[in-house]
């Protein structure tokens, strides 16, 4: 069973002002997939507060995803991405790729997603959208891919092709 730590980035939801929808969302997806989700938090969007909890749940918590919600759009207090960016040592951009893209299947809007993907150690870390709706469709989108690469990450995969498709691979 893998951990994951969620965070959502959102000035109202830290505040008190708003429920957080999207975060439950992706503990309800994850639980339902079979990760551990063992933490969850609610915090502004302040470059220095979203990338000091990832650090906190990559290097000591030792999760091996973290996912983020919220702050992927083009205002100006939307720094996710910056924030990941920070933190990551490897890209992993054929995630926020694949995430745009089933995006623009369902609307042009998708487009505007800045989100972003990397590695920080042992940990993947995954800027999802902020709104409930577009949360589920792009997890459901990526789970199953996600969790092969979070096995190969971690050494408990070595190999991406198959006896039965033994072209595939990295």
């Amino acid at each position: 069973m893998y951990r994951v730590g969620i965070i959502t980035a959102s000035d109202k939801g830290s505040a008190g002002q708003r429920v957080d929808v999207s975060g439950q969302v992706i503990v309800d997806m994850m639980a339902s997939a079979g990760y551990e989700v063992v933490s969850k938090v609610v915090l502004p969007d302040e470059i220095g507060a979203l990338s000091s909890e990832m650090i906190r749940l990559s290097d000591q918590v030792g999760v091996e995803l973290v996912l983020t919600t919220g702050g992927t759009g083009f205002s100006q207090r939307d720094v996710t991405p910056e924030a990941t960016r920070r933190v990551v040592e490897r890209e992993a951009p054929g995630i926020a790729e694949a995430i745009r893209l089933n995006s623009l299947s369902i609307t042009p809007k998708g487009m505007l997603s800045r989100g972003f993907s990397g590695i920080r150690g042992r940990t993947l870390i995954i800027n999802l959208p902020g709104s409930p709706k577009a949360v589920r469709e792009s997890l459901a989108y990526i789970l199953e891919p996600l969790f092969h690469g979070i096995q190969i990450l971690v050494g408990d995969d070595g190999e991406c092709a198959t006896p039965e498709n033994p072209k595939s691979g990295d």
